[in-house]
């Protein structure tokens, strides 16, 4: 059957079972929304207030329900303006595709009105982009950009179209999308049976968890890995809910603000068995220094991230999944209970402190966790609220912190937020920013109440770049440069202006019967917390420091003494 360019790509998309698209049209992507509007029963397009809210929307609907995520953006700015989101997602391994369209063929390389070269610009942060200029390729490379977007470790992936070809005609045959075969031809026999022998001789074990073992589902066979050896976890940014957050082996984060646990036991432990982590310098402190007591036995589907931050003495190459069943199948139970007691003795020496007596982010957090029953999806922008939401909710299943934990994007959060509600429609989806965060993206509150998306955008108020300051504080001799954010704004005023029920709160009670309302009422909802510009987020490793210096508040205050 012939069928324009613009036409050839709604088809695709319904191949791959898209259900929601989320972009912004302009002029050289119009003959697509044409066509999109022929099919708006079947594929849903939420328009974003910004194409970078587009983005980081399709990245949060890609983590909360494990498909591929999609925006659509026109040419010049519109394509420009998703760079961040693509780089977001990049970092953190997220599948995504990315549909631009640019000026006509003939009028490509002349400096055309709104024609960027966004393939080039995007190349070092895309897993794999395209640029169609002829409909006969048209259909085969939208396809080939899922597959890629979804097999081995995912990523987003961006295909650019030029605005003939969304207007030529050409012979579309409908095709099955083929199923992503597991990566399994690199996992090594050999290496599966010396990772089982350096298990079983270990008397000190401890599993670190990244993000990895979400993207592969693998989080079932985790645990029965865990329990058989009978190990301590700790987890990466990336990995939250990949483990049980409440189960009495979880130590807590590890890293710069990691648990004492944590990183204290990964320092002491004689094995470290890393699966579907990368090693990031947040994690590590100073890698001359991690983990020195330890053999690092590492699982990745990515051959790239074997010793490239940390040299590991072994490792197996492939989907997590895949090798967790095969160790698995070759091990007995194991018991280290001596070790496995020393490190609760650490978690009872070393607890999460913080001031219960005012409002505060780690209250906040451990309330919205109470309320909640820990059933929530949480997206957080990047900052203090971030450490805070990682360190004082327990995440007992995958896919429900979605965070930008690579690259540390400001403003990501209210559109993941978006995208995830609109995935996951019977979860209460939550948004954690700071004041600085907010203002970054705030114009997407308005696509929220536009489609009268759920969500609750709660903003941890100081009045300061909170994170930022912190450093400040600690290693720039109280030096605030530019990270006051005394506005005269009325956060609370402007989120109403945008439609959404709004809420100010300045104590603990205040809060929890403001959010309790807005998971009642089922509607957009904004709650501004006032906090106090001095809270930091403990602990803390210091930049170059080994994380077994990690220190907290009572540190901090002995070491002034």
């Amino acid at each position: 059957m012939k069928l324009n360019g613009s036409e050839i790509i709604v088809e695709c998309l319904k191949e791959q079972s898209v259900d929601t698209v989320f972009g912004y049209p302009g002029g050289a992507i119009l003959n697509v929304y044409d066509a999109l509007y022929k099919h708006s029963d079947e594929i849903t397009h939420i328009l974003t207030s910004h194409e970078q809210g587009a983005a980081h929307a399709a990245d949060g609907y890609a983590r909360a329900t494990g498909k591929v995520g999609v925006c659509f953006a026109t040419s010049g700015p519109g394509a420009t303006n998703l760079v961040t989101g693509i780089a977001t997602a990049y970092m953190d391994s997220v599948p995504m595709v990315a549909i631009t369209c640019n000026v006509t063929k003939p009028l490509l390389g002349r400096d055309s009105f709104q024609e960027i070269d966004i393939a080039g610009i995007t190349m070092p942060i895309t897993k794999h982009n395209f640029i169609v200029k002829d409909v006969s390729e048209l259909a085969d490379t939208i396809r080939r950009a899922f597959a890629i977007a979804k097999e081995g470790r995912p990523g987003p992936v961006l295909v650019d179209v030029t605005k003939d070809v969304t207007a030529n005609e050409w012979d579309y045959i409908k095709e099955t999308p083929k199923l992503i075969e597991r990566k399994t031809d690199t996992i090594n026999e050999a290496d599966v049976e010396n990772a089982v022998e350096m298990i079983k001789a270990a008397k000190k074990p401890f599993v670190f968890v990244g993000g990895g073992v979400i993207a592969s589902d693998a989080s079932d066979e985790l645990r029965r890995f865990v329990k058989k050896i009978d190990a301590p976890v700790t987890d990466s940014l990336m990995g939250k809910g990949a483990f049980d957050g409440s189960d009495e082996l979880y130590t807590g984060m590890l890293g710069m603000h990691g648990t004492k646990t944590s990183n204290f036991g990964v320092t002491e432990c004689d094995l470290l068995i890393t699966i579907g982590a990368r090693f990031s310098d947040r994690v590590t402190g100073n890698a001359s220094k991690f983990a020195k007591n330890a053999k690092i036995l590492q699982f990745d589907v990515d051959a790239a991230e074997i010793n490239k931050n940390v040299k590991a003495d072994a490792c197996v190459i492939g989907d997590a999944l895949e090798i967790l069943k095969r160790v698995n199948a070759k091990l007995e139970p194991l018991s280290h209970a001596e070790w496995v007691d020393h490190i609760k003795d650490l978690k009872e020496k070393y607890p999460l402190r913080y001031n219960r007596e005012c409002l505060n982010g780690p209250l906040i957090m451990e309330k919205i966790y109470d309320i909640t029953k820990g059933e929530a999806v949480i997206s957080t922008d990047v900052g203090q609220h971030q450490m805070w939401a990682a360190q004082h909710y327990k995440y007992k299943n995958p896919r429900t912190l979605l965070t930008s934990g690579g690259l540390g994007t400001m403003g990501y959060g209210l559109g993941a937020a978006i995208g995830a509600k609109v995935g996951c429609k019977d979860k209460t989806v939550i948004n954690i920013a700071g004041d600085g965060c907010f203002r970054m993206n705030m114009q997407e509150l308005m696509t929220a109440t536009r489609y009268n998306i759920p969500v609750i955008e709660i903003v941890f108020n100081n009045h300061v770049l909170g994170m930022v300051r912190q450093w400040q504080d600690l290693f720039y001799g109280k030096r605030y440069s530019a990270t006051v954010l005394d506005d005269v704004a009325d956060f609370t005023k402007i989120a109403e202006g945008m439609g959404a029920k709004s809420y100010r709160v300045t104590d603990i009670e205040e809060f929890e019967k403001a959010l309790t309302e807005a998971i009642e009422l089922n509607i957009p909802c904004f709650i501004e917390c006032m906090i106090d510009r001095e809270d930091k987020v403990f602990p803390m490793v210091s930049p170059g420091a080994a994380i077994s210096e990690a220190f907290d508040r009572q540190d901090l205050d002995a070491r002034n003494k």
